[in-house]
């Protein structure tokens, strides 16, 4: 299986840490019902005023349908400037490195 990791970054306000734990769970259960998903990590970076998240997906074809549903998802949400990529996952290497797939 060829797996496909989005990588997905944008300007951020806030809230962090807790805060956006306390607003995002509906958010969360959302996308952790997305067809094909395996995982995704939620990133932050409050010192460069950043959010996003990497996502595993099954295939590329589930990361790119996730993909233009979440980018107008944050366009609703008033985020503008989305950075997003769609990496194909070497899984032999990947498997060897010890990487959750």
């Amino acid at each position: 299986m060829t797996f496909a990791l989005l990588q997905v970054d944008f300007p951020f306000s806030g809230p962090w840490g807790q805060g956006l734990e306390g607003i995002s769970h509906d958010l969360a259960a959302d996308i952790a019902s997305e067809p094909g998903l395996r995982w995704k990590i939620w990133t932050e970076c409050q010192d460069q005023r950043v959010a996003g998240g990497l996502y595993l997906f099954e295939s590329h074809a589930f990361a790119e349908k996730y993909l233009l549903k979440h980018s107008k998802r944050l366009a609703d949400f008033g985020v503008q400037d989305l950075r997003a990529i769609i990496f194909d996952v070497n899984d032999a290497l990947t498997a060897m490195t010890r990487g959750p797939i």
